[in-house]
């Protein structure tokens, strides 16, 4: 089947775009809203002591650090996240400030630095220029106070941030940076009053993240006080030690690189592939799950077109206009699309094209279970979606689904199943697998749970033939096993999200450039780059040797294959010669194979005209077609009605 027309290609994509642009809506688009909240006093503002052995960027100090910190996640973000809010809060300074314009504020020796907002160029060069310490205004802000600070205030300012702020963001976070691991010795009313702001953010459904320092005198005790302050999942009690990570003071480029490594550690999906989604495990039995795509690729967007000639840029918003060949405006309610029966159109409707696009809700229904070894390698051909339960339907959920993982991961099955993802998609057969811890499948960055594994439909399978290759001997693969052995990565696994892609990093950088009126980089570091030097120094040796030994083996095999294609071409010649008359070939009938595929488009229209495109053999009308660059797949209906197709779009 075809559309009658290339308009009518262009308007159902567009159709098509226009259906998903709607249904996106339906994500749960999760905006991020981070404060830091910066602790400012005499020991994280001390600088490391003195090493003249030492770079220069290593005599940051704590503070300094910290600043910086947030600033490069605000270079981040203002170009990576633009809908993502984020703000400076800083505790124990001598002045204070909330958001008025005077100086005055409820909240003792907290500076409001930044409001908790979506990051504007203005506010990074401002953030740039108190971190550079060019102006000495700014750097009095850096003063600390002489009294310490009520935590209880620190953590009532950032509630007050965030519910004028951000009251609807899905996720909200507090980002402390301190080495104060007990700011409230001895005080048990000062403590119990931050315990209950503590619980007020979380009650609000703000997550508080620490990330405290240590120094070389004194370790940070999270026990002291924190323990209080910082709420986490009972179950992941055992991992505390884990999650937060105690960053030591000494070295500021390491400080830096490590409270920069911390918080990106933070970083938490945005959004699901889809969620509400009803999973029918069997007649009866239906429970409620989410969608995620962990691993997806990023690309550059262009978001809209800028017209520069104005006096200011300007956003260009584009239209479409359809014109007749007179000129005339065609207007929507004209427009007609068709499919193609029999060398005849038949006219849909809007609403009937709508319905033959329509396979129904969107679902995830198991078809039935079968052994996970009968799933082929070759099956995968689109990325797996990581699907987690959900209470919003339908109590009881995950134990359920909890329940249906451990069957599935016991007995080594996989289930099969029909899916549509969201509204007006296509149907898609998926495998439903159950995947184990993830030290266990060397993926630790992948969760374990149940994945949709997307599997091909008959039409998407082809029967490639691969051509004959040589294989190397067992001396060249011996010769190998040194050099591999020598560059595995660090625990042989490889973490994607290690690596992030170098086009889009520089593309985020250039942008970030022309925001802050800062000069264009001449290159970007780039981590996916070889690290040549070291792989030299590792297994030079081996890897010259090994190429050694392969061009001994490939001269080897081309002389042998010379010396064959010698003897084949006598063996031609031999059988070329013809002991006795051979009998004449038959002169081909006009019309034939040789002079179809030449034949003119004039011709082509004439033929299609007197409706004599039927009297051609199906050899005929395939090589026709495939000199015109048209698939030749079909019975000989279906290649007139394709060759006919070609004469109207074309000539």
């Amino acid at each position: 089947m075809a559309w009658g027309g290339n308009s009518e290609k262009r308007e159902d994509d567009d159709d098509n775009a226009e259906e998903e642009e709607l249904d996106e809506a339906n994500y749960k688009t999760q905006k991020d809203a981070v404060l830091f909240a910066i602790d400012v006093s005499k020991s994280m503002a001390k600088p490391p002591p003195g090493d003249g052995g030492k770079k220069k960027g290593d005599n940051d100090s704590p503070l300094s650090a910290a600043l910086k910190c947030a600033y490069q996640l605000m270079q981040q973000r203002i170009i990576a996240q633009p809908k993502d809010m984020m703000g400076v809060l800083l505790f124990g300074t001598q002045n204070s400030k909330f958001r008025d314009e005077d100086g005055r504020s409820g909240y003792p020796h907290c500076y409001l630095l930044q409001d908790l907002d979506i990051p504007s160029a203005e506010d990074v060069k401002a953030l740039r220029a108190l971190v550079e310490g060019d102006d000495e205004d700014l750097q009095e802000i850096l003063r600390p106070s002489k009294e310490p600070v009520q935590m209880s205030n620190v953590l009532f300012c950032a509630n007050q941030i965030f519910t004028t702020n951000a009251p609807n963001f899905g996720s909200r976070r507090l980002f402390i940076i301190t080495d104060n691991d007990d700011p409230h010795s001895g005080d048990k009313q000062l403590r119990s009053a931050a315990a209950v702001r503590a619980k007020d953010l979380y009650d609000l459904g703000v997550v508080i993240e620490l990330f405290p320092i240590s120094h070389d005198d004194k370790s940070f005790g999270l026990s002291k006080f924190y323990e209080d302050i910082v709420y986490t999942d009972p179950a992941a009690d055992q991992d505390l030690k884990d999650t937060l990570q105690t960053v030591r003071s000494g070295d500021g480029l390491t400080l830096l690189n490590s409270l920069i490594s911390n918080i990106n550690s933070k970083q938490t999906p945005k959004r699901s592939y889809f969620s509400g989604m009803d999973f029918d495990i069997a007649p009866g039995l239906r429970i409620t799950v989410k969608g995620y795509q962990v691993i997806h690729r990023q690309e550059k967007k262009r978001s809209c077109y800028v017209w520069m000639e104005g006096e200011s840029p300007q956003l260009a918003v584009g239209e479409t206009t359809k014109l007749d060949a007179d000129a005339r405006i065609v207007e929507k309610s004209e427009v007609k699309k068709a499919y193609k029966f029999g060398g005849e159109y038949v006219y849909f409707n809007p609403e009937e094209l709508k319905d033959l696009k329509n396979f129904g809700d969107k679902c995830l229904r198991v078809i039935g279970f079968k052994d996970r070894t009968l799933l082929p390698t070759w099956a995968s051909v689109k990325k797996s979606v990581y699907i987690f339960p959900s209470e919003e339907d339908y109590v009881g959920s995950t134990r359920v689904f909890s329940a249906l993982w451990q069957k599935m991961l016991k007995d080594n099955k996989m289930a099969l199943a029909w899916h549509i993802p969201r509204k007006n998609a296509n149907p898609i057969l998926v495998a439903i697998l159950a995947s184990g811890a993830p030290e266990d499948g060397g993926t630790p960055y992948l969760p374990a749970g149940l994945w949709l594994y997307p599997l091909p439909f008959a039409d998407d399978l082809r029967n490639v033939e691969l051509p004959v290759t040589a294989r190397c001997s067992n001396g060249l693969i011996d010769q190998m096993r040194p050099i591999v052995k020598n560059l595995q990565l660090p625990k042989g696994i490889y973490n994607p999200t290690k690596y992030p892609n170098p086009s889009l990093q520089w593309h985020y950088r250039i942008l970030q450039a022309m925001a802050l009126e800062e000069e264009v980089p001449e290159s970007l570091d780039d981590p996916t780059i070889p690290k040549y030097k070291a792989i030299a120094k590792r297994v030079g040796g081996y890897i010259e040797e090994w190429a050694d030994s392969l061009d001994g083996e490939a001269q080897g095999l081309m002389g042998s294959r010379a010396v064959k294609r010698e003897i084949e071409d006598d063996e031609d010649e031999e059988e070329d010669r013809p002991k006795k008359r051979a009998k004449a070939a038959p002169k081909p009938k006009a019309g034939s194979q040789k002079l179809a595929g030449g034949m003119s488009n004039a011709q082509l229209k004439l033929a299609v005209e007197n409706e004599t495109l039927g009297k051609m053999t199906v050899a005929e009308l395939k090589d026709v077609l495939a000199s015109k660059g048209v698939s030749t797949a079909g019975k000989k209906a279906e290649l007139v009605e394709k060759l006919e197709q070609w004469v109207e779009d074309n000539v």
